[in-house]
């Protein structure tokens, strides 16, 4: 069994039997110990092994965190032939026992020895070289193929993200942009009068957002209101909006009445737009001298009002359409008259829908009672409290639509 051991062995495989049972006699025993380090990486090479007994792990970095091991070797393997054909040679990996261990062990003298008696080893010596060598080409070549094919994937990989990012980048830009142009259309600043104050805040869901509204001064002594919800957001919904803002400017200069003016706005809308987009509209004209606020809502959320005496109606008629949908509409026209100490309150339904993180909407009922307890407060002051209410009950859970609020305050001066 042993003979066959080093029979094995290319560097001895042509030696005559006889010769090989008088090495055997010759080798040294080396028992190691469960985990035992038979050498390190780096250690001078010397000795050549062959294992009788046990297992051996061959490894790199051993003891360290990053330990790796490399092979397995078992009985009847060998290690080290290097260390015996080439002097002043180092190991390159560290060799450690698994369990218990038996080697035979091999000095460079006795091998130079052995060489003297047969020249015949020179020649094994010179076929393990080459095939030593050929088979480092080969390890080179596909270790050098699989870094080429993972340089090129990792290249791929990064020009696709540089391609990402430079599409997220444009991407950013172009929403900087709508945002801005969108923020261009809401009013600077809101007219100021003596004995009506006005208030409006914006929350928009996404950078850019469907939402808008407007306070501006007609002929006659009465100013416009509007407040519109484009279904959707993003980029088109901001487009979309921007469109309807300003169709309705146009026709609100003329002299209309509100309900006329979302009627040519709808047909304006319906004939120029080609998708399925939508939105919800209340436009009133207040006259400053009537008090009267006359308003046709077109599909969107019925205005609340405060009066003097704190309580709080919902001023609706019937349901209305929203533009964009149909040619023909109907709408919910109405008239109110706002006596000097009441506000009204005009909003887009992503103040009733905001949940809380518990997912319970903000709801009608919150919006009353909290509009209950702005009497006689500054119009803009009671939007900030609407809204600063509104994001302490979201509570940092997900906000899914735009918030838009407006109000109108008929100041007492008593």
């Amino acid at each position: 069994m042993s003979v066959n051991l080093l029979s094995k062995i290319p560097l001895f495989a042509d030696l005559p039997e006889k010769e090989l049972d008088g090495i055997l006699s010759s080798l040294d025993v080396r028992e190691l110990a469960d985990r035992e380090i038979l050498f390190h990486e780096g250690d001078p090479g010397d000795h050549f092994y062959i294992v009788m007994k046990g297992i051996l792990e061959v490894l790199m970095a051993v003891g360290q965190t990053e330990e790796m091991l490399l092979n397995i070797l078992r009985e009847g393997e060998y290690l080290g032939e290097m260390s015996l054909i080439m002097p002043g040679g180092h190991r390159t990996a560290s060799v450690r026992s698994r369990g218990e261990a038996t080697l035979l062990s091999m000095s460079r003298a006795q091998f130079l020895e052995l060489t003297s008696r047969h020249p015949e080893l020179s020649i094994s010596m010179v076929r393990v070289l080459s095939q030593r060598l050929d088979a480092t080409n080969t390890q080179t070549f596909r270790d050098l193929s699989e870094k080429n094919r993972q340089l090129q994937t990792a290249f791929d990989e990064l020009k696709e993200a540089q391609t990402q990012l430079i599409e997220k980048e444009r991407l950013e830009r172009e929403l900087q942009v709508a945002a801005d142009i969108q923020l261009s259309i809401l009013p600077d600043e809101l007219p100021q009068l003596p004995d009506f104050g006005f208030g409006a805040r914006i929350l928009p869901a996404r950078q850019v957002g469907g939402d808008f509204y407007d306070v501006f001064l007609l002929k006659d002594d009465q100013v416009g209101v509007v407040i519109g919800d484009v279904a959707d957001k993003g980029v088109p919904s901001a487009l979309f909006m921007a469109r309807a803002h300003a169709l309705i400017m146009a026709e609100a200069d003329i002299g209309l009445t509100a309900g006329e003016v979302l009627r040519v706005v709808n047909r304006h809308i319906t004939r120029l737009q080609k998708s399925t987009q939508f939105v919800t509209v209340l436009y009133g004209i207040l006259d400053l001298k009537t008090r009267v606020f006359n308003f046709a809502r077109a599909g969107h959320e019925p205005p609340l009002l405060l009066h003097p005496d704190g309580s709080v109606d919902r001023l609706t008629h019937k349901p209305g359409m929203a533009l964009g949908l149909w040619d023909a509409i109907t709408l919910d026209e109405g008239s109110v008259t706002l006596p000097p100490g009441s506000t009204l309150l005009l909003f887009t339904d992503g103040m009733t829908d905001c949940r809380d993180p518990k997912g319970e909407p903000f709801g009608l009922d919150r919006i009353k009672t909290t509009l209950s307890d702005l009497l006689n407060v500054d119009a803009q002051k009671g939007c900030d409290y609407l809204l600063d209410t509104l994001m302490k009950y979201q509570d940092g859970s997900k906000q899914d639509d735009d918030v838009t609020l407006v109000t109108i305050q008929a100041i007492d001066k008593k």
